[in-house]
């Protein structure tokens, strides 16, 4: 056990330590001299959020309960599909294994107490230094009928990038999961149609990964050309 996770003692309660996932430093999580913003001293732990304990707090707990009450009616083990629950800034989010996205978000927007009707969208982030864990898939779920929302993460590695695609329950997801797959890299299995939204077919890379590399394309406007940042300053 790491002294970045567990659980320690302190003023005679026990306090759970936050699991740091990595140290950045700098404004931009540059090394070296290649940081111009003034804060290269600065550094910021990255640090995965804790799980939240009960009462959650207003309508948290109902939605929940019965959510996991859902998800055992069909034989699903509720503590496997919800790995975690976070309580932050006041928002609830839900941290579910791929597995039973699906089965989820189907209860979600189906159950009369729950009616998650709408899904905003699926936007991802990358974490290099979260092992294993490192690309993220966040969902914004609104209930109209209730006038709720909550956040559903689901995390994937960088060695098998998929999590089963949600547009057969909400399909309005098909551009979103297809900009996600072409930004971050990840794989939605059952999509009807997953391909490239923004860049070119054959585009190598995807371009808003942490390990992509910065500039290297030069641009042309109105007859001028604007060399590629990589070759007009250093940022490592």
């Amino acid at each position: 056990m790491s002294e970045d996770q567990g659980r320690e003692v302190a003023g005679g309660e026990e306090r759970r330590q936050l699991d740091v996932v990595a140290v950045r430093s700098g404004q931009f999580g540059v090394h070296g001299s290649g940081d111009t913003s003034g804060f290269g001293g600065l550094q910021v732990a990255v640090v995965e959020p804790e799980d939240a304990q009960r009462p959650y707090g207003g309508w948290f707990d109902e939605v929940v309960d019965v959510l996991r009450e859902v998800l055992a009616e069909q034989g699903i083990d509720p503590d496997r599909a919800i790995e975690k629950v976070v309580v932050s800034h006041g928002e609830l989010t839900l941290h579910l294994s791929p597995a039973h996205l699906v089965a989820a978000c189907k209860a979600l927007r189906d159950d009369q107490d729950l009616r998650f009707e709408l899904c905003l969208g699926v936007s991802g982030v990358h974490y290099p230094e979260h092992t294993g864990r490192e690309l993220h898939a966040s969902y914004h779920l609104l209930s109209v009928t209730h006038n709720r929302q909550l956040m559903l993460e689901v995390t994937c590695p960088d060695s098998h990038p998929h999590i089963p695609s949600v547009t057969t329950i909400y399909p309005g997801n098909d551009w979103h999961e297809r900009e996600t797959f072409d930004l971050f890299g990840i794989v939605f299995d059952g999509h009807p149609t997953l391909a490239r939204i923004l860049m070119p077919d054959d585009w190598v890379g995807h371009p808003q990964r942490k390990d992509y590399p910065l500039g290297g394309i030069p641009v042309e406007y109105k007859g001028a050309t604007v060399p590629p940042p990589d070759t007009r300053r250093s940022y490592s």
